[in-house]
């Protein structure tokens, strides 16, 4: 079984970049998508972006794209989510998700297409 931990999450002004890091465990990437979504306080898990197995085509939410990049290591087993621009609004914290069963686009946003889950990890944009 597949298990995922999280990484490169602080504080940072608006403005400034974060690189996030989600360490894979227990096999290699292939064959399975990942994800990063996030969870502000008060707020509903929300997706951010996908990378979809097998040819890494990447998705991205409106309220990220152009700002956030996602990327998968195979030398490395990682995915990793480079952050710029960063917003007051990008706080939340950050989950990395995985998912083995080759989901279709439409449902790479869907939370409960994902099978394996990190614990997240916190990024903060304040002044």
């Amino acid at each position: 079984q597949v298990q995922l931990v999280e990484s490169g999450g602080g504080s940072v002004q608006p403005g400034g970049s974060l690189r996030l890091s989600c360490a894979v465990s227990g096999r290699t990437l292939s064959g399975y998508s990942f994800a990063w979504f996030r969870q502000a306080p008060g707020k509903e898990r929300e997706f951010v972006a996908a990378i979809r197995w097998p040819n890494s085509d990447t998705y991205y939410s409106d309220s990220v794209k152009g700002r956030f990049t996602i990327a998968r290591d195979n030398a490395k087993n990682t995915v990793q989510l480079q952050m710029n621009s960063l917003k007051s609004e990008d706080t939340a914290i950050y989950y990395c998700a995985g998912n083995s069963r080759r989901p279709i686009s439409s449902n790479l946003s869907n939370p409960r297409a994902y099978e394996a889950w990190g614990q997240g990890t916190q990024v903060s944009v304040s002044s």
